[in-house]
C-alpha cells in the first residue's frame, strides 16, 4: 500500500477553491463557535462517523485546525479513509484570519 501524502493549501490557494470545497474544521467547540471559516463544518469524533457515511469520497476537502499542525494528521486519516482530494490548511485558521484581515 502506498504512503498517503497530504497535499498543503495556503490561506490564499483556499480563497481560490472554496467555492467548490467542504472545509472541515477539527477545532474546539469554543474556538470554532468564536469564529471560523465561512461556509466551514466542525468535524469532531462525535459527528465523524456520520460525515464519512455522508460525504462523496470525491469531494475536495481542506482541513482547518488552529495553527495547520493538526490537520495533517486528520488530512492523512481522510486520505486512509478514501477521500482522493484532501489538503491541510498551512498555518490553521489563525493565518486564515490573518490574511483576512489584511
Amino acid at each position: 500500500m502506498e504512503p498517503v501524502v497530504v497535499k498543503h493549501i495556503d490561506p490564499a490557494g483556499l480563497k481560490a477553491l472554496q467555492s467548490s470545497c467542504l472545509v472541515v474544521d477539527i477545532r474546539d467547540d469554543q474556538s470554532f463557535n468564536a469564529g471560523h471559516i465561512p461556509d466551514a463544518i466542525q468535524l469532531t469524533n462525535e459527528n465523524a462517523f456520520e460525515f464519512l457515511a455522508q460525504t462523496p469520497r470525491e469531494q475536495t476537502v481542506v482541513v482547518c485546525c488552529y495553527h495547520g499542525i493538526s490537520s495533517i494528521s486528520a488530512a492523512s486519516f481522510l486520505l486512509e479513509q478514501g477521500f482522493q482530494d484532501v489538503y491541510s490548511l498551512d498555518g490553521g485558521y489563525e493565518a486564515w484570519a490573518m490574511a483576512e484581515q489584511s
